[in-house]
């Protein structure tokens, strides 16, 4: 267990991958009580460092932000180690495009309580964690606020951006959580995967950008032809390891539903898109 402030420490899992950086981060929140966010794989030398590193204190919650297999089944092994409730977020068994063995959903996922925006959870003599509704990753992604501090799990990184894979991840509502992460002023991230962010605007404002950038670089490639995904994915990353072509695949596919419903882009024949003209 790694203490990171007072009353936040973090404890790493045994999972690194392409996706997960060096592994799943669980958080433990609090002093004498406490809540456990992003409990993380089904591991079993995961739960005992856990179960450890609480120490018989009093868990008053297991919190996931989102039910992706690197997050959320470690809280039912928790739960039965500690008969703390699981409190988060919402279920979801839907399948990405080309889900990747460590991200599809967790379908055992079972919460005991599910935490809409702005709600709370009391703990440890008057700390609170409140729901931060970050839909876009997933439609059931939160993030969790601890005083001027922020859990952030897949939604911001600090070493990679967020996979936005339909049909559950949406770029348009990815776009939104992002644009309120920028208005809200945290004073550091605490993300699942890689370091503490602590120039949190500005690591926004980046992401924001090259989200933008990315989507302008789409509509350059449809415009000149009609191109299928795996030709946008060849030309806008090129070099790209080819463990992450799927991945972002997704995240074209993302970009392209949502200037679709936007009216700048439509489907065509051997799924193709093209560039709609639009008026002077």
């Amino acid at each position: 267990m790694e203490p990171l402030e007072p009353g936040v420490a973090r404890l790493l899992a045994h999972n690194p991958s392409p996706f997960t950086y060096f592994g799943t981060q669980t958080y433990l929140v609090g002093d004498d009580e406490l809540v456990v966010i992003d409990p993380g794989p089904e591991l079993d030398e995961h739960v005992a460092a856990i179960v450890e590193a609480v120490d018989g204190r009093n868990v008053a919650a297991i919190s996931c932000t989102h039910t992706h297999r690197d997050h959320s089944p470690a809280s039912r092994a928790l739960q039965q180690a500690t008969g703390a409730p699981i409190i988060g977020c919402a279920p979801l068994v839907l399948e990405s495009i080309g889900p990747r063995a460590d991200a599809s959903f967790d379908k055992q996922y079972v919460p005991d309580r599910v935490l809409a925006d702005g709600e709370t959870i009391e703990f440890d003599g008057g700390k609170k964690l409140t729901a931060v509704a970050t839909p876009g990753h997933t439609s059931n992604h939160l993030c969790f606020a601890f005083n001027d501090a922020l859990f952030t799990g897949d939604h911001v990184m600090g070493w990679s951006t967020t996979v936005v894979v339909p049909p559950d991840g949406d770029m348009a509502a990815y776009m939104r959580s992002m644009d309120l992460l920028r208005q809200r002023g945290d004073r550091l991230y605490y993300p699942a995967h890689g370091p503490a962010v602590t120039k949190p605007a500005q690591l926004v404002r980046g992401m924001i950008g090259h989200r933008m950038q990315r989507e302008r670089q789409i509509l350059k490639l449809v415009g000149q032809r009609p191109r299928d995904i795996p030709d946008i994915v060849a030309h806008a990353y090129p070099g790209l390891d080819q463990r992450l072509v799927p991945a972002a695949g997704g995240s074209v596919y993302a970009h392209l539903l949502d200037l679709q419903q936007r009216g700048l882009v439509e489907a065509g024949e051997g799924e193709t898109w093209t560039r709609i003209a639009q008026p002077d």
